[in-house]
């Protein structure tokens, strides 16, 4: 029974280190962990509110149950009423004389008055827009300013009664002028015309009509309630609905004379649909921060903030809403900037929580999106530079309309749906959707890659471009350290291809290992020329241990400086972690024994990665490796190297890394067959006298 239970408990400890992270995760705390769980709580809300605020059933969602009708009843057909309301409309609008706008026009009126006895009394000939004709003018002369008050009073109380009436702004300009002249019927022939003129050109364009909303709506009722109201019969044990069947506006309203929708909030099932959703988003964060213990909260932001976005959309689109528009770029993003695990967990959760009941059709081609979204998140950590990226924003939307038209055309498929079929053009429209979404997604990425320290492949590769600003300056300012950074790369490589680590990462972070030696080039032993080494000038152990200290304290401000992304900045204090600087505590033990070895440790972190820690051994091995005299056999070799290694491991500076033993063998290996070919014979030439000759 004991034994049985020891190994219980060991089976379990094996089982807890499998589930742990293979390195340190990046703790998060304060503001970033509260934004991150505000966010959290904002997908589950956005997850769980129709629960909360919309019926519990509605038209176009699939049935729950199976319903025959419990008695007769006479049911309002909602849908054909809204039909005769809308046809009602366009001959139901009512319109009101405006009293402001009637005013306006008057005063109008009396402008053009005004201006019209000042042309008259001025004598002068003066742009006339009325086209005043010599009659006329003639017959305003003449008049006393008595005829001319009486005149002008009867041209104004012709406009008042027109507006009164109402006018439209398109009626045509014959018409208005012969209304106008009605009105001036009592007028002799001259002021008669140039009164209607005046009126018509006030008029003219204008309107002093409002519509009213409440008389159109009485209107509407009225007319409606004319033609009957249109109902729907039902006889007891009539099948209003079937399981899984789509709920047509008409079975909604017999559902709803039954008593069966139910529109008060329901606070249990609202709370039991935020809390799944609050946890599925609580497990996609620990499988990011598993498969990727470097996660930072401002990137798990973006996940999140990927997810309220989407949800929003599902409830705002409803039926409408396009799974593959929807998944597959998010996923294609977060797969380059975090790895194939995160984009897949992001997919997952992305598909299981919609908002809403699904019917058939966007049920298959939600798992079409699911398909193609796995595809993409598989793909996208394989592609290596953005044409890459761009081949497969076009191919994945090309293969999701073939995939989806092909799945919704299968025999056995198409029996079920009850739901309308996309047509082509329709399924064709998501696709080209789809491919612009990508398209933008690729134009955005460097952005989205900055502001939020995501490492894509692409942005790897071209970090390690040894023409970028930070190289450039070291192969030129500190050239000897630049051929170490140079070897280095060949060892670390080859030790994170042994046990597949990420080799880009790792080659891009060993080229920026040791920018900090920038500061001081000439204190480092790589790039003393002529034998004279300052440290034997300055004579104090601790002067120069706070230099090579500084080497690294140096590489992290050089590293923001220009932007280093955070896992690339990592390597500049691991790889030195909290080892020690030997051969000055060496001189400062031989001046005082009691000096703390803690004087002359690194500050650290200790390597909290499987690539910082490759890089701490090859950084560690090279120089004994080169050092090695050409006879030395292989075995030796991996000796020394063992050796090295076992250092750093008793030294605890690989505790943290998450590399295991055997890793640590591959290694070893892999660190001896690069000095192998790092040695391999030459055959001698021989120059003959006289000449200049170079293998």
């Amino acid at each position: 029974m004991r034994n049985g239970w020891r190994r219980i408990q060991v089976l379990w400890r094996r089982l807890l280190r499998l589930e742990r992270p293979r390195q340190a995760m990046v703790a998060w705390r304060g503001g970033p962990m509260a934004g991150v769980a505000l966010v959290c709580v904002l997908v589950a809300l956005l997850s769980s509110w129709p629960w909360l605020v919309e019926p519990s059933l509605r038209p176009g969602i699939p049935a729950p149950f199976t319903l025959r009708a419990p008695r007769d009843a006479t049911v309002v057909n909602s849908m054909a009423l809204d039909q005769r309301r809308s046809q009602a409309g366009p001959r139901a609008q009512i319109q009101v004389v405006d009293e402001r706008s009637s005013v306006q026009l008057q005063a109008q009126l009396d402008r053009r008055l005004q201006q019209l006895q000042l042309m008259v009394a001025s004598g002068q000939r003066r742009v006339d827009p009325l086209n005043i004709t010599p009659e006329e003018r003639r017959w305003l002369r003449s008049l006393t300013p008595g005829q001319l008050v009486s005149w002008q009073r009867a041209v104004r109380q012709a406009q008042l009664r027109m507006l009164t009436q109402g006018i439209v702004a398109n009626v045509a300009d014959a018409p208005l002028l012969l209304a106008a002249s009605l009105q001036l019927e009592d007028q002799p022939p001259p002021g008669r015309s140039l009164g209607s003129r005046l009126v018509a050109a006030t008029l003219q364009g204008r309107s002093n009509l409002r519509g009213d909303a409440f008389l159109s709506q009485r209107r509407i009722e009225e007319l409606v309630t004319l033609q009957g109201i249109p109902t729907i019969r039902v006889q007891k044990g009539d099948l209003v609905v079937r399981q899984g069947e789509t709920i047509t506006p008409q079975s909604f309203d017999v559902l709803d004379s039954f008593g069966l929708i139910n529109r008060r909030p329901r606070p249990l099932a609202w709370f039991g649909h935020f809390s799944e959703a609050l946890a599925a988003v609580t497990v996609m964060l620990l499988v990011m921060r598993r498969w990727r213990a470097s996660l930072e909260a401002r990137q798990a932001l973006l996940a999140l903030g990927m997810l309220v976005v989407v949800q929003g959309l599902k409830l705002w689109l409803g039926s409408h809403a396009s799974p593959l528009a929807l998944l597959v770029p998010p996923t294609l993003l977060l797969a380059q900037g975090l790895g194939t695990m995160a984009g897949l967990a992001w997919l997952a959760i992305g598909s299981l929580l919609w908002p809403f009941p699904l019917d058939r059709v966007l049920e298959m081609r939600l798992v079409v999106a699911a398909l193609v979204g796995s595809l993409a998140a598989v793909l996208a950590g394989r592609q290596r530079n953005r044409a890459q990226l761009l081949q497969l924003a076009v191919l994945l939307p090309v293969g999701a309309l073939l995939l989806q038209g092909l799945a919704l055309q299968l025999p056995r498929v198409a029996e079920g749906l009850q739901s309308p079929v996309p047509t082509t053009a329709d399924q064709l429209s998501e696709a080209l959707l789809v491919g612009g979404l990508l398209l933008g997604g690729l134009l955005l990425a460097p952005l989205v890659e900055s502001f939020f320290g995501l490492l894509t492949r692409a942005r790897l590769l071209e970090l390690a471009d040894l023409e970028r600003p930070l190289l450039r300056r070291l192969s030129t300012e500190a050239p000897g350290t630049f051929e170490h950074t140079l070897m280095i790369c060949g060892l670390a490589e080859e030790g994170a291809r042994a046990i597949h680590a990420d080799i880009d990462l790792i080659r891009t972070g060993a080229l920026y290992h040791d920018v900090g030696k920038l500061h001081a080039p000439n204190w480092f032993i790589e790039n003393q020329e002529e034998g004279l080494n300052p440290h034997d000038a300055l004579d104090d152990p601790f002067g120069s241990a706070a230099i090579l200290q500084a080497h690294v304290d140096e590489g992290l401000k050089l590293a923001r400086r220009y932007r280093l992304p955070r896992p690339l900045a990592d390597f500049i204090p691991e790889h030195q972690g909290t080892l020690k600087m030997g051969y000055f505590l060496h001189q400062a033990r031989a001046q005082d024994p009691s000096v703390s070895e803690d004087r002359f440790r690194y500050r650290g972190p200790i390597p909290r990665s499987r690539e910082t820690a490759i890089l701490m051994l090859a950084d560690g091995c090279e120089a004994a490796l080169r050092s090695l005299p050409p006879g030395t056999r292989e075995q030796e070799a991996r000796a020394m190297v063992r050796r090295i290694v076992e250092a750093r491991l008793r030294d605890g500076q690989l505790a943290g890394s998450g590399i295991g033993r055997a890793e640590l063998e591959l290694v070893i290996r892999a660190f001896v067959r690069v000095w192998r070919r790092m040695r391999h014979r030459r055959i001698p030439y021989p120059i003959p006298a006289g000449k200049a000759f170079s293998a």
